[in-house]
């Protein structure tokens, strides 16, 4: 049977958990607008362990945090009190973040630690099979894709790095930094985002006669913005492949760059 346009709507609103009212036809050709703009960002950030993952994250504007991992106790950054330990907290959150609120970036710490958690729902819903876990991510942006569109939040997702082999058709295997997720549901949030950001510290490679080559770095921290054999990134927004962060905490240069690259509009956000 065809579903009329109502159904569909009252279909997709209670995938979202909110009433058809609320969503607006975006097909409509009174809806037409400019395709250049500057809306809520959609950005996952991963790096290597101690490198500040959650300091950057909380740098963005006016954040809150929604923590899979208690990590957070020496950071001042608003957040909700009680660490998510099941999908019914991730709704929970989601249910108050519909409501009126200062809050413009949801900082979610983090996907890996949320990953058990979907695998967990699956299994309680006697389901099984990767596909099946794909379905529960996808839930799960969509529902993140409402809070970008009925509150203009941006969404930020911290991720561990965890290094994979890529064995490509025309060239020898090789090691690079990628999401520490199952492959499938890495490459369902590196499809929806449009920042993949990966941080790391700046480091060279020493090389004396008869020794074996070493790392030498001096704790300087950068943020890698487009792909290299050596890392997954990406950014929709012209920015430098490499962002030199140093020591600084505030992490400047990135909110700097960006603005640069949006012509402004980041900082009016």
């Amino acid at each position: 049977m065809t579903q009329t346009a109502q159904e569909q709507a009252v279909q997709a609103a209670r995938l979202l958990g909110c009433e058809a009212s609320e969503l607006a036809n975006p097909f409509d050709l009174s809806a037409i607008i400019s395709s250049k703009g500057f809306a809520p960002m959609k950005i996952v950030i991963y790096g290597v362990p101690g490198i500040g993952k959650t300091t950057f994250a909380g740098t963005f504007p006016a954040p809150i945090l929604l923590r899979t991992e208690d990590g957070a106790a020496a950071l001042d950054i608003p957040t909700f009190p009680r660490v998510m330990t099941t999908l019914q907290d991730f709704d929970a959150a989601m249910n108050a973040l519909r409501r009126e609120h200062p809050f413009k970036t949801l900082v979610i710490d983090s996907l890996d630690w949320l990953e058990p958690l979907v695998w967990d729902y699956v299994c309680t819903k006697n389901g099984k099979g990767y596909v099946k876990v794909d379905d529960v991510w996808r839930t799960i942006q969509a529902k993140l894709e409402k809070l970008r569109t009925l509150r203009g939040m941006s969404i930020v997702a911290i991720a561990h790095a965890v290094p994979v082999t890529v064995d490509p058709p025309d060239s020898d295997a090789y090691q690079r930094y990628s999401l520490k997720l199952h492959k499938r549901g890495a490459a369902l949030w590196m499809e929806w985002a449009e920042m993949i950001l990966f941080l790391t510290y700046k480091t060279r490679v020493v090389r004396k006669e008869g020794e074996k080559a070493k790392a030498s770095g001096s704790g300087d921290r950068v943020i890698y913005t487009a792909e290299r054999p050596a890392y997954q990134a990406k950014s929709r927004w012209p920015l430098d492949h490499e962002i030199f962060i140093g020591n600084d905490p505030t992490w400047a240069a990135y909110h700097t760059a960006l603005t640069e690259a949006t012509e402004g509009a980041y900082r009016n956000v």
